[in-house]
């Protein structure tokens, strides 16, 4: 059988001295969404954020294609989109792209372009971000899900500020990636209408420590 593409062994988070789930095995391989849901305080962001190699566990371990990972580690090897879109007020639409692929996978500009007309954004590649609304801040950030990324998509409430549209669009094309093949993990408080056939979701509420 080969190795799932994500995994997690006996994992454990701790957060301001407070246990918030232990024991935790998943294993994730091409093709799945998992959907984290779970009350607030249930950990969901925490998961996600261990996922990503962004904090080191209270316990437990997390392989991506069977290697452990460490805290800062996996570089380009993922494409993860926080809660805050994560966007420079002072920069431009382009600017901003450009400037978080560098960090991992170098775009052009013609296709930081073409990634913002996907995201209903022609017109505005060179308006500065703090003029933009809050949900055309998100499509600037979302625009990354259109560049050359990994194959493995960390999302942390994805679908905030979005109108109707944009969850629409956004519902599809991670539908999409997942059955080209990829992977995705996300928090959402949305209910997603459209799923990939390999769905299905971890709700934190329920193995609350």
């Amino acid at each position: 059988m080969t190795l799932p593409f994500l995994e997690t062994l006996d994992l454990a988070c701790e957060r301001d001295w407070r246990l918030l789930f232990e024991g935790l095995e998943l294993r994730l391989r091409a093709g799945e969404m998992l959907q984290v849901s779970g009350p607030n305080g249930s950990g969901k962001t925490s998961l996600l954020r261990l996922l990503a190699g962004l904090m080191s566990p209270s316990a437990g371990e997390v392989r991506l294609h069977g290697r452990p990972i460490r805290r800062g580690s996996l570089g380009g090897e993922l494409l993860w989109i926080g809660h805050a879109a994560g966007i420079k007020g002072l920069l431009s639409a382009e600017e901003n792209l450009a400037w978080l692929c560098a960090l991992h996978r170098p775009a052009t500009r013609e296709a930081i372009w073409r990634a913002l007309a996907e995201v209903g954004l022609r017109g505005f590649e060179d308006v500065p971000c703090h003029t933009l609304s809050a949900g055309q801040q998100r499509r600037v950030a979302l625009a990354r899900l259109y560049l050359d990324a990994p194959a493995l998509w960390i999302l942390d409430e994805p679908f905030t500020a979005l109108d109707k549209q944009g969850v629409s669009q956004l519902e599809a094309h991670l539908a999409r990636h997942c059955e080209a093949g990829g992977l995705v993990v996300l928090t959402t408080h949305h209910s997603l209408l459209e799923k990939p056939s390999a769905y299905r979701e971890l709700d934190l509420g329920q193995r609350a420590a």
